[in-house]
């Protein structure tokens, strides 16, 4: 008879709170990357109870990391049924939908730009320069991520991501 398989708490810790150091270095809110990775290293969708408990912090903490993480498409909050509880899950290929998918941030930045570079006389001053380079980086960037989630999704379906364990 084969039993559960279980994973090393400790390690799991580990990982959860190196990963969870390395994505606030860059800037990510650190409780939200740690709920973020609880919940990525649970086989099962959490409730945020269960997410406070395995993370030994207040279920305050956790809603606050929750919200931020469902605003951008990092978690999915499922009812629990028979319950006024939420379970937590990670979406199917988090990151595409957290990087590629938000194409429209870059074009609110490109419109933004596009009238600083306007207000600025175009390149004909340092300042416009500057304004003009940051709008046309932007333009390529958004124009690469439709390319890379091409290739991404052809390499996710060779390497067999992209079942039910999804993400």
């Amino acid at each position: 008879m084969n039993e559960p398989f279980r994973h090393d708490e400790e390690e799991v810790h580990l990982f959860v709170e190196r990963m969870a150091m390395a994505f606030a270095d860059v800037g990510f809110p650190r409780m939200a990357a740690r709920v973020l990775f609880t919940v990525m290293s649970a086989d099962d969708p959490l409730t945020a109870g269960e997410i406070a408990e395995r993370l030994g912090v207040s279920a305050a903490a956790v809603s606050g990391a929750v919200r931020y993480l469902t605003q951008f498409a990092m978690l999915v909050r499922e009812p629990v049924k028979g319950s006024r509880r939420d379970r937590y899950r990670m979406p199917d290929n988090p990151w595409y939908e957290a990087t590629i998918t938000k194409t429209t941030l870059y074009k609110n930045f490109i419109d933004i730009a596009a009238g600083g570079v306007d207000a600025l006389h175009g390149r004909s001053t340092p300042a416009g320069e500057r304004v003009a380079e940051m709008r046309d980086f932007f333009l390529f960037v958004q124009e690469e991520l439709e390319s890379l989630g091409d290739r991404w999704r052809a390499r996710r379906a060779a390497t067999g991501h992209g079942g039910p364990a999804g993400g």
